[in-house]
């Protein structure tokens, strides 16, 4: 939301209240509260009829500052908050003549209590991340609509950019952008977004989490130019500054604030196929389905039923439609007999039609009115409501009508929409802000399904398909991009939304390869087959067709064959990735800037990305075949043609349907399994480990894990000349080392 007109004025409805000088301190144990009127106090005379802004300043755990800046502090304030992970670091407060000085780990905040000086430097030891100072940080009254605003503007650097935000389609680079932070179901090819995110990332190495689930408008660089401005209804507005010193760190250190992924499980990164959406589909249809991708040695992990396998009008009564599914429990059982896992669509509304609707409203389970009415819409399903996930006893009757398909043999759900939340004349169970509830709500209903999955299939079986989320969502993996259409462009944007989600914290990521709306040309098909199946998750969804291959053209059976034996092929590599994400909260997927920060070609790459610590990919975005991508500096390796190619520059290459740049990074022991038809097995098994290592004198190491993310080889290498020595920590012997890159290299192992 903008408050001025220009650089010099206010807009006319808007009276502000500025933070303008220091007045003074408390500390409470290991809270500042600091005191700041919003004018240049000369006399005793000037402290009366003026407003006064309090800023509280604490920590929550090391290098993180949390920002409080209020108001009137009687205003009610509630519920619900981000939930945050704390871990009650030591804390420093110093007063010097001129500053006060809030100092957590390395990162300080630094109050000037100069007269007529105010301001705030957020700093990394002596280095300057941020400030906020005179006419920054803000009290706004409209007098036209009598709402009242909080507002913080703090300081860009001439070289900075800004990402993050959630998951974004806009330009990856945020700066000169206007974000609100409103989860909407709009597609892949506008402004609006399904998952909102209130967390951005600079490269500077800090980032910002706003501590507010309501609707939050951030303008980057765009009110004011060397500014990033946010702001919120209400009376006060918390922020995070998350200091980790460089992209990656900051990135680690938010998910360690509000929860790391959870460690999906291996059959999950194999290929999904779904029914698609409003096609027609029976036992027939998804048996043939099966069939054909076996009969053209395609392999398949997981088939998925989209909305149509309940009944029109019922969505959702979880129930099987007996017309095209009569013996359910029969079917799902001669799936499981064929190795594949089963996943179904589910949404939180229950439509009027559907008897739980009735059960749901007696119950007082579905969201209501101020008036005690049932909230009711035609939108989506005739008479809908929603469950209310605030109300423990509507959790547990949701998690119980999903525990009747894991009981029949469902294995994981989609759990779709979650965006569609209403907020005006809307009472929740718990009494919670209902504009705040709208962001929050898919938190709620993401959590209730996943618990109910690590309840009953047993922690690191559980995983979702979810469209929608918030700050702390990645704890409840996998998420996808929503709906995209069978173009380049989508394609392109797909992959910019997934970039930036991964910039706040989400370590698995999917998307509908082909593209949802329409269908696609066959080029586009396949070039989409290559994307997905070098994303942490890769599923063939659409809407009004089928998404099997065959019905595109006969290359288009080969690529997709040759990309998802290929990712089998390297689940001992992102396996191990996975886990990572799990336990460092890096995601598998990742924009170039941060794995590489030092390189400042890669900060507006964003038709590229890093696929776990040592892969670098480069899908392909023209029918021509050609690419054009950047590698850093280095002899970087293409794993599926096995040339070299001279880093630190733009590359311009060809590429037919069956390659594209998939590149590995100098100094990597590439862990390459010994199956290719399956994701799920025993990743130190005649593994082959390829070492890369083009520099004569160089290093590298790498682990292996089991499926249960626990690590049983661990191996280490190094070259001197033409020698390639290597160490392998395991009581699993049965294992191959090559050594990548050049003639004549010999390969010694070290015991």
């Amino acid at each position: 939301m903008k408050f001025t007109s220009g650089y010099w004025l206010t807009r006319k409805e808007i009276t502000p209240l500025y933070a303008a000088e220091y007045a003074g301190h408390r500390i409470q144990g290991n809270e500042l509260a600091v005191y700041a009127p919003a004018k240049h106090i000369t006399g005793r005379g000037d402290t009366l009829n003026l407003g006064m802004l309090t800023i509280y300043l604490s920590s929550p755990m090391k290098d993180v500052i949390k920002v409080s800046v209020r108001h009137f502090e009687g205003a009610v304030y509630k519920e619900p908050f981000i939930q945050v992970q704390e871990t009650n670091p030591q804390i420093h407060i110093e007063e010097t003549e001129n500053e006060v000085i809030y100092q957590s780990g390395h990162t300080k905040a630094v109050i000037d209590k100069r007269p007529a000086s105010w301001g705030i430097r957020f700093l990394d030891g002596d280095r300057e991340l941020t400030e906020t100072s005179y006419r920054n940080m803000a009290y706004m009254k409209n007098n036209d609509t009598c709402r009242n605003y909080m507002v913080e503007q703090l300081a860009l650097d001439v070289d900075e950019s800004i990402y993050g935000l959630g998951e974004r389609f806009t330009p990856f680079v945020k700066n000169g952008q206007v974000v609100d932070m409103w989860n909407e179901d709009g597609g892949t090819a506008s402004e609006i977004a399904y998952k909102n995110i209130p967390f951005y990332l600079s490269n500077k190495g800090y980032g910002v989490l706003v501590d507010n689930e309501g609707d939050v408008s951030f303008e980057i660089a765009s009110e004011k130019v060397e500014r990033l401005q946010f702001s919120a209804e209400g009376e006060r507005l918390d922020y995070y500054v998350i200091n980790g010193s460089n992209p990656k760190n900051t990135v680690s250190k938010y998910t360690e604030l509000t929860g790391k992924p959870a460690l999906p499980p291996a059959w999950s990164f194999g290929l999904w196929l779904t029914t698609s959406f409003t096609t027609d589909y029976d036992e027939a249809t998804t048996s043939g389905f099966i069939q054909g991708m076996a009969d053209r040695d395609i392999p398949l992990h997981v088939f998925h039923f989209d909305c149509f396998w309940m009944e029109a009008y019922e969505w959702c009564n979880f129930t099987w439609d007996a017309k095209t599914f009569p013996e359910p429990k029969e079917m799902l059982e001669r799936y499981h007999e064929k190795g594949l896992k089963i996943c179904v669509w589910i949404n939180p509304y229950i439509a009027q039609k559907s008897p739980l609707f009735h059960e749901g409203m007696h119950k007082g389970y579905l969201l209501k009115k101020s008036n005690g009415d049932v909230w009711q819409t035609d939108l989506w399903q005739a008479g809908m409501g929603i469950v209310d996930f605030t109300n423990p006893d509507a959790v547990l009757w949701y998690q119980e009508k999903l525990k009747s398909l894991l009981d029949m043999g469902v294995d994981c759900f989609k759990t779709d929409f979650g965006e569609r939340i209403p907020v005006r004349d809307i009472v929740y169970f718990d009494g919670s802000d209902p504009v705040k509830m709208h962001n929050y709500y898919t938190f709620l209903y993401n959590k209730a399904v996943f618990e109910l999955l690590e309840k009953e299939r047993g922690v690191g079986e559980a995983v979702l398909f979810a469209r929608s989320a918030t700050v702390g969502g990645q704890q409840f993996p996998a998420h996808w991009g929503g709906d995209c259409s069978a173009s380049y462009s989508s394609m392109a944007e797909t992959l910019r939304s997934g970039l930036s989600l991964a910039c706040t914290g989400f370590g698995f990521w999917s998307h509908d390869m082909g593209g949802f709306e329409n269908t696609a040309p066959a080029d586009v098909y396949k070039r989409w087959c290559q994307f997905g199946m070098l994303s942490s998750h890769s599923r063939l969804h659409g809407s009004g067709s089928y998404r099997v291959p065959w019905l595109f053209d006969d290359e288009a059976c080969d690529v997709l064959r040759k990309f998802v034996k290929l990712k089998c092929s390297l689940m001992p590599y992102l396996y191990r990735q996975a886990v990572k994400a799990h336990e460092e909260g890096i995601p598998m997927m990742r924009p170039m800037f941060l794995e590489f920060p030092e390189d400042r070609a890669c900060e507006t790459l964003d038709r590229q990305y890093m696929l776990g610590d040592s892969l670098l990919a480069a899908p392909i975005f023209k029918e021509s075949g050609e690419v054009e991508y950047y590698l850093p500096e280095g002899i970087w390796y293409n794993l599926l043609t096995g040339t070299q190619v001279k880093g630190g520059r733009w590359q311009k290459e060809k590429h037919d349907y069956f390659s594209l740049p998939l590149m590995v990074r100098p100094g990597t022991i590439l862990a390459v399994g010994a199956h290719a038809e399956r994701p799920d097995y025993d990743f130190y098994e005649n593994v082959r480990l390829l070492v890369y290592l083009p520099e004569e004198h160089g290093k590298a190491e790498t682990s292996i894990t089991d499926q249960h993310g626990n690590v049983v080889m661990h191996v280490f290498a190094e070259r001197d000349g033409s020698e390639v020595k290597v160490r392998v920590d395991s009581e699993h012997r049965d294992y191959t080392i090559e050594a990548l890159g050049a003639d004549g290299l010999t390969v010694t192992e070290m015991i």
